[in-house]
């Protein structure tokens, strides 16, 4: 065997994956400067960027090492110890994780039809692997011997955003408040009392956010403090404890944060302190590192079917038109497939749908559209697969399926958190919930929108309700731009023809919208129904989606905050 290319392919990789993650860390880098600036779309185009940087460089990375190792490419043997000399080349990273995940994109498209292999990949190394290093370089620590009026104070100065603030000493003066009204009224300040907080700041959208915990009364209690930049200056919003407001902010419904990371695993060892519901998979999501999330996530579901025994079964809910949907009862994850004919009315082609995917994976997705995972050559255990489950299967998505021994492989398919689907949630739920969840069905459609999203198929079923009780949109098939929609008032009609004209008399063109039409088709249940059209009465006006199209085409950015407005400091008029 060449030894000689075997060293120069594993040193190609390691090339490649060293200008991803320098590339990656030179993006990140420059939205504080954005924060300071106030250039929202200049943070849009970073985000954008970065999301886009694994795919170009295991792209560019790939075709070298195809075209250096030429007929070597299928050679199993060639494959194993250049991975035993790349892992040698990387021991001594502190993001060795992340490079071995890339090794792992790398050969999958190099090598014909591979799937997991735990001889050619890393499957079972990863974050638990990784040494934690010194966290003298991660976290600013305050001694309660210093007061908290100085603790408070030390944080804003340590965290200077480089240009004018709104109000530093009513920050100040908020947050001493509040920690004595959360943390003093409850617990006794003792020598042992400290405050961490991460030093990087964590960046999304148009806010920045610091991120520390304080070890009080025998425990960790984790904050997060969310700073703005309104045309006034850099001013606290507020200041969280709220466990369930916090792990809204790390939602799989969220976009990535921009935060400079050195060590990733440290990171994320100190944020699963902090928020410790997360799983590994969703806090690599967040700090943007997707594809090694990807990994991470498949580790935790191959432990889990080791340690289950149920069967994979029909999700619940009603059938989609264009997925087929299926899910391991023992495991919060849902597995979609596009299936091989749409049922009518649906026109679009499978590629179609797969360039809505692609557009929800690099938007906004402002709290309110799942974040997902696509996998190619998924492999299930056979006898893990429930008879009714293979037959739906077999009859939707036979031309992405493959039997090979005692396991089903699956060409393509998604994965995303399971929730409960909303038209059921309506079914089971009581009054008071209902109107809280139809509530939040109406804010998730216009937060999308203004975030330039129209859902499309806005039907009940479309949507998902969270552990938190937080309505999500999971159907992309018919998403569009709301920039790209024409929204209408239904005509007037002025003559007994088109009184009682069967069909619609005026014309209406494939991107016209009737807002008005909505009440039709958008609550089932009849006890809230009247309350939903009450509370939501600018859903069913034209003008008011024209207007949130003028914002955004003027070069608005609207930013949709993930906490509740009622926890902010000050009123929005003041900032």
């Amino acid at each position: 065997m060449n030894k000689e290319l075997i060293n120069k392919t594993a040193e190609e990789i390691q090339i490649g994956y060293e200008k991803y993650i320098q590339n990656f860390k030179k993006l990140t880098k420059v939205s504080p400067l954005h924060f300071r600036s106030r250039d929202w779309s200049g943070m849009q185009e970073t985000h954008l960027k970065r999301l886009r940087l694994y795919k170009d460089q295991v792209n560019a990375t790939k075709n070298m090492v195809l075209a250096l190792v030429k007929d070597c490419y299928s050679d199993y043997n060639f494959w194993k110890t250049t991975k035993e000399h790349y892992s040698k080349n990387i021991t001594e990273r502190k993001d060795r994780e992340l490079a071995e995940t890339f090794f792992n994109s790398i050969i999958r498209k190099s090598y014909p039809g591979l799937a997991i292999n735990e001889e050619l990949m890393f499957v079972h190394e990863g974050y638990n692997t990784c040494d934690i290093y010194s966290n003298e370089d991660l976290y600013h620590t305050y001694p309660s011997s210093l007061g908290l009026q100085k603790i408070i104070q030390k944080i804003i100065d340590d965290f200077d955003f480089e240009t004018q603030y709104l109000n530093k000493e009513a920050d100040i003066q908020f947050l001493v408040h509040s920690v004595r009204e959360v943390i003093l009224s409850r617990y006794t300040i003792s020598e042992d009392t400290i405050t961490q907080v991460l030093k990087s700041v964590f960046y999304r959208n148009k806010a920045a956010y610091l991120i520390g915990r304080t070890f009080v009364g025998g425990k960790w209690m984790p904050f997060i403090i969310p700073f703005l930049n309104g045309r006034k200056g850099v001013f606290v919003d507020t200041l969280i404890f709220d466990p369930k407001i916090m792990a809204h902010l790390f939602s799989f419904t969220r976009s990535y944060f921009m935060v400079e990371v050195d060590i990733p695993s440290q990171m994320i060892a100190f944020l699963h302190a902090v928020i410790p519901h997360k799983q590994i998979h969703e806090l690599y999501n967040a700090i943007g590192f997707n594809k090694h999330g990807k990994t991470e996530f498949y580790r935790d579901f191959l432990m889990h079917l080791q340690q289950s025994e149920d069967k994979f079964v029909i999700a619940e809910g009603v059938k989609g038109m264009v997925m087929t949907v299926f899910t391991l009862p023992s495991y919060n994850i849902v597995f979609k497939m596009i299936k091989d004919y749409f049922d009518p009315p649906k026109t679009m082609t499978r590629q179609e749908v797969r360039e809505k995917y692609k557009m929800v994976g690099l938007h906004d997705r402002v709290g309110r559209m799942a974040d997902t995972h696509e996998f190619e050559e998924f492999h299930l255990p056979l006898d893990r697969i429930h008879p009714e489950l293979i037959r739906e299967l077999k009859n939707t998505v036979n031309s992405y399926l493959e039997f090979r021994n005692n396991e089903l492989i699956i060409k393509h398919v998604y994965t995303e958190r399971r929730m409960i689907p909303l038209n059921i949630y309506l079914e089971i739920c009581t009054l008071e919930e209902a109107k809280q969840a139809v509530e939040e069905y109406g804010h998730a459609i216009l937060q999308l929108a203004k975030a330039n999203i129209f859902p499309g198929d806005m039907m009940t079923k479309n949507f998902g309700v969270t552990r938190q009780k937080r309505v999500v949109f999971y159907d992309y098939d018919e998403i569009e731009f709301l920039t790209d929609m024409n929204f209408r008032w239904k005509p007037k009609p002025e003559t007994f023809e088109q009184i009682y004209a069967s069909e619609p008399w005026y014309d209406i063109k494939a991107n016209d919208i009737f807002p008005e039409d909505f009440k039709r088709f958008m609550i089932g249940r009849q006890d809230v129904r009247e309350h939903f059209f009450e509370y939501h009465q600018n859903l069913f006006n034209p003008d008011y989606w024209i207007s949130i199209q003028e914002r955004i085409l003027s070069g608005e950015w609207i930013h949709a905050l993930p906490y509740p407005n009622e926890i902010r400091f000050r009123p929005e008029e003041e900032v």
